[in-house]
């Protein structure tokens, strides 16, 4: 088991976006203004899209309202199960060269419009992912040894509770972005 805050979510391809709002309203979930994010994905140098994810640690720089945060995610139990650091930087441009001096190459930039809610201990954000479409991340931060899978468990129930068409993905936006945009 591993010590420390991770953030657990689960991910849905969503076909119908106003059944989803209707039902997440229902249960008092009331999504925020659409924020626009400007994400770029950093893996370790000499990993690949071929290879596992659990136990690498990720980095994105993210711009969001003029703001920059800078965060790293290490998966535990799998790509949703994460350790996670994030901080705020001044200059995008100077943290992007740092990450890059610490062993990072950029892999994919992400591109979206995100609204949020919070329900219970849940956060709930919407996305409209340019390339790849619209998502809904369901997720639970959690302290100490609580299991990521079990925490996933409870998550979809919630998710299948709302009666919305969901399809469930384990691919990470960066992974789905690269995959709409790499060539069959």
């Amino acid at each position: 088991m591993t010590h420390g805050v991770q953030e657990i979510e689960v991910k849905y391809r969503v076909g119908d976006l106003a059944a989803l709002e209707d039902a997440l309203a229902r249960r008092g979930a009331l999504l925020s203004a659409p924020v626009h994010q400007d994400d770029q994905a950093y893996a370790e140098d000499g990993w690949t899209y071929a290879q596992p994810k659990i136990g690498r640690s990720f980095a994105r720089l993210r711009t969001q309202q003029g703001r920059h945060l800078f965060t790293v995610k290490k998966p535990v139990d799998n790509a949703m199960a994460c350790l996670e650091h994030e901080t705020t930087v001044a200059d995008r441009e100077q943290m992007h060269n740092a990450i890059t001096l610490m062993g990072f190459h950029p892999t994919v930039r992400i591109v979206k419009t995100r609204r949020t809610a919070t329900l219970g201990d849940m956060t709930i954000c919407v996305d409209e992912v340019e390339h790849a479409g619209a998502f809904v991340e369901i997720e639970r931060t959690v302290h100490g040894q609580e299991s990521g899978i079990t925490v996933q468990e409870e998550l979809d129930g919630f998710a299948r509770s709302l009666g919305v068409a969901l399809e469930r993905t384990s691919d990470t936006y960066d992974s789905l972005v690269r995959a709409a945009l790499t060539p069959a």
